[in-house]
Order: C-alpha cells, then structure tokens, then sequence
C-alpha cells in the first residue's frame, strides 16, 4: 500500500503479520508497519463485514483495531512494535476469552 522511503536507515525489526514474516522498522507503529507491509492488513467490522484500514494514526477513530502477542482490541497505531512481534488481524468481532 505505501512505499518505504529509501533513505529510511531505522534498524529493521521482524514482527509476524498473520503468521508470515514482515520486516518493519524501529520506531514503527503496528499500524505504520501493517501499511509499510504487502499484507492485505484490512480488518473487517464486527457488525457489517465492512473493511477497515488505519486511518487516523493517533488512537481517535479504532479502524486500527488488531490482536497483538494475543491480546485483542488494540489499537495498532499507538502500540510501537518490537522484534518477534505476533500480529493478526481482527476479523469480525473478537471472541471473549481470546
């Protein structure tokens, strides 16, 4: 979806999007590097299936919604990402106990 700038030197740091390997960069948010990635990283909403990207990277609008290390309903663009990061992307509503 966006392009990496090449002159983006950050360290890089692997997380796992849906079990497949992606390299992000330090200092990244999930939801910066969900959009860096080639993943279709769209969640869908709980009510109508309707297809969700980040939006406004700064926690107001939850479309950035993602489970992270297996705690779901968090809000990807204020959550830094960290080497061996486990990210899947919400489909629908979360089940409780998950």
């Amino acid at each position: 979806m966006f392009k990496r700038s090449e002159l983006d030197k950050r360290p890089p740091v692997q997380i796992f999007i849906d079990g497949v390997a992606v390299a992000a960069r330090q200092g990244d948010t999930v939801s910066a590097a969900l959009l860096a990635s080639s993943c279709d990283a769209r969640r869908s909403t709980a009510v109508s299936g309707a297809l969700r990207l980040p939006y406004c990277m700064m926690g107001v609008c939850f479309d950035c919604l993602v489970t992270i290390d297996g705690v779901g309903n968090r809000q990807g663009c204020l959550v830094p990402v960290a080497e061996g990061m486990q990210i899947e992307i919400q489909k629908g509503k979360r089940e409780i106990g998950k």
